[in-house]
C-alpha cells in the first residue's frame, strides 16, 4: 500500500490550465480520422462516449483524442475556470460577465469539458447552465442569509470533521471540486486555495476523533468532493475508517459520476468494492445530466455492489416544476439511482435567486406521491438553519378524527376511514 504523506488540493494551479487551451479545429481535420489514430494507444476498457461529448470534444479540443476526454485528470487539467475560456464555449450575457469580474475568493468558476458540453450556448435560462454560471444575485445578500447557514462551523470538534447528530458525523477531506454549484452549502471554503484546504493532518485529527467517540458508527465523507482525490489518498481514508471497530455504516456524498463520470474507473470500482458496507449518496439536479456517459458510471458503481441514492436541491427556474422533477426521479431509476432527499435551497450568502417557497417543495412531493411508485419519491426536507438538522416536510394527509376514525386523504384527493382506537395522533381533528 503506498502512503499517503501529504494531502493537497487535486486541481490544477493556473499554469497547467493555461498550457491547454481551449482550441478551434483545424481546418480540413476529420474527427474520426483523429479519434481513429488515438484509440489503440489508451481506453481500455473503453468508457462510453455521447454524441454530444465527441461534437464538442471536436470543435473545443481539436488536438485531445477520445482517451484524454476520457481521462479524469485531462478533465481535471482542462476545467474552464476564467471568463475568457468560458466565453468562448457559450455567449455570455452581460450580467454573466459582470458576475464573473466581480467575484473574488472561494467557489470560483470550475466546469469540466465534459459538463461545459451539456450546456446551452446562447439560452442563459438553461437549467444546467443557472447551476454553474455566476449570476448577479450571488452579489446580493437577503435577510437570513450566512455564510454558514447550517452551523457546521459551530458543531466543529475538531478541522474539518461535523458532529451534528449522535451517531454520525460529517469528514470533509478536501475542499476541491471539480465543477463548483452556484447554491453550494459550502460556498464559503471550497475552491479557495489555502484557505480552509484540507491537510493531512486535519485528517489525522479527524480519525483521530472518530476512533476516540465510541458512539460514532456512521461517517459521511464529504468535501468538496471526495472523489475528487486520487485512488491512493481515497483507499488511505477508507482503510483507516474501516479499522475503526464501532464504524459500520461509511457513505460518500459525491457529485463526480454527474460532472465527470469519467472518473468511475474500474480501478476506483475495486477499490470501494473492498469497504463494505459502502454506500454513496450522488448530486443530481436535473434529467438532462443523465447521459449515457453518466448511465454507465452509476452502472458501474451499482455493479460494485454500492447502493446509490440522489440527493436534489430544489432550485428556482431549474427544477422547481413537476414535469421537470418527474422526469428526473424516473431517469434515476433507470440509473439504479434512488430519489433519497429533496433538499430546500439553503440560505447561503446570495441565493435568493435560486431559492424557492417551502410551498413549492411540498408541491412537487404531492404530485409525485401515488402517481408514481414510491420508489421514485424522494423525502423533502429542510436543512434547519443554525444546525437543528434535517426535518422533514410532507403534504398533509392527515384530515382528522371523527369519533375512533381516523380520516385520511388519499392522493387522488379521496378521504378515507381507518379504525384508530386509543392514542390519537397529534393536530389537527384530534380525539376529545
Amino acid at each position: 500500500m503506498k502512503s499517503v504523506d501529504t494531502v493537497t488540493e487535486e486541481p490544477p494551479d493556473a499554469k497547467a490550465s493555461e498550457s491547454s487551451p481551449i482550441h478551434a479545429r483545424p481546418p480540413g481535420t476529420a474527427l474520426t480520422d483523429r479519434f481513429d489514430k488515438a484509440i489503440p494507444r489508451r481506453v481500455a476498457p473503453r468508457f462510453r462516449m455521447s454524441e454530444r461529448s465527441a461534437s464538442f470534444l471536436g470543435e473545443f479540443y481539436p488536438q485531445a483524442s477520445i482517451a484524454d476526454w476520457n481521462d479524469w485528470r485531462w478533465q481535471n487539467r482542462n476545467r474552464i475556470r476564467n471568463l475568457a475560456d468560458l466565453g468562448r464555449v457559450i455567449r455570455l450575457t452581460d450580467e454573466e460577465t459582470d458576475a464573473i469580474r466581480r467575484h473574488t475568493g472561494s467557489l470560483p468558476v470550475g466546469i469540466t469539458p465534459y459538463y461545459a458540453s451539456l450546456l446551452d450556448p446562447a439560452d442563459p435560462m438553461q437549467a444546467l447552465r443557472r447551476t454553474v454560471v455566476p449570476l448577479s444575485g450571488e452579489h446580493l445578500l437577503t435577510p437570513g442569509e450566512n455564510q454558514d447557514p447550517l452551523g457546521e462551523d459551530g458543531h466543529s470538534p475538531v478541522p474539518g470533521l461535523v458532529h451534528r447528530y449522535p451517531d454520525r458525523v460529517l469528514l470533509l477531506v478536501t475542499n476541491f471540486c471539480s465543477v463548483y454549484c452556484r447554491y453550494c452549502t459550502r460556498a464559503r471554503m471550497v475552491g479557495s486555495v489555502g484557505e480552509r484546504s484540507v491537510k493531512k493532518h486535519d485528517i489525522d485529527a479527524a480519525l483521530a476523533y472518530i476512533e476516540n467517540t465510541p458512539a460514532i458508527r456512521d461517517v459521511l465523507i464529504s468535501g468538496g468532493d471526495p472523489l475528487s482525490l486520487d485512488d491512493d489518498r481515497l483507499d488511505d481514508i477508507l482503510r483507516r475508517l474501516r479499522r475503526i471497530p464501532h464504524v459500520e455504516f461509511v457513505r460518500i456524498g459525491s457529485k463526480q459520476p454527474v460532472v465527470q463520470p469519467m472518473r468511475v474507473t474500474p480501478e476506483l470500482t475495486k477499490i470501494l468494492r473492498r469497504y463494505h458496507p459502502l454506500w454513496m449518496s450522488l448530486h443530481f439536479t436535473h434529467p438532462d445530466e443523465i447521459t449515457p456517459e453518466v448511465e454507465q458510471a452509476c452502472g458501474r458503481l451499482a455493479d460494485a455492489g454500492i447502493p446509490l441514492g440522489s440527493q436534489t436541491v430544489l432550485l428556482r427556474d431549474v427544477n422547481d416544476d413537476v414535469d421537470t422533477m418527474r422526469s428526473l426521479v424516473h431517469g434515476l431509476l433507470r440509473c439504479r439511482v434512488k430519489p433519497y432527499y429533496l433538499y430546500q435551497c439553503d440560505p447561503i450568502s446570495g441565493s435568493a435567486h435560486f431559492r424557492t417557497p417551502v410551498s413549492k417543495g411540498v408541491e412537487l412531493i404531492r404530485a409525485l406521491r401515488g402517481h408514481t411508485t414510491g420508489y421514485a419519491v424522494p423525502t423533502f426536507v429542510v436543512d434547519a438553519p443554525g444546525g437543528g438538522g434535517k426535518i422533514p416536510i410532507a403534504p398533509d394527509y392527515v384530515v382528522g378524527y371523527d369519533g375512533d376514525d381516523l380520516l385520511l386523504r388519499s392522493y387522488d384527493g379521496g378521504t378515507y376511514r381507518y379504525p384508530d382506537q386509543g392514542s390519537s395522533l397529534e393536530g389537527p381533528g384530534e380525539k376529545s
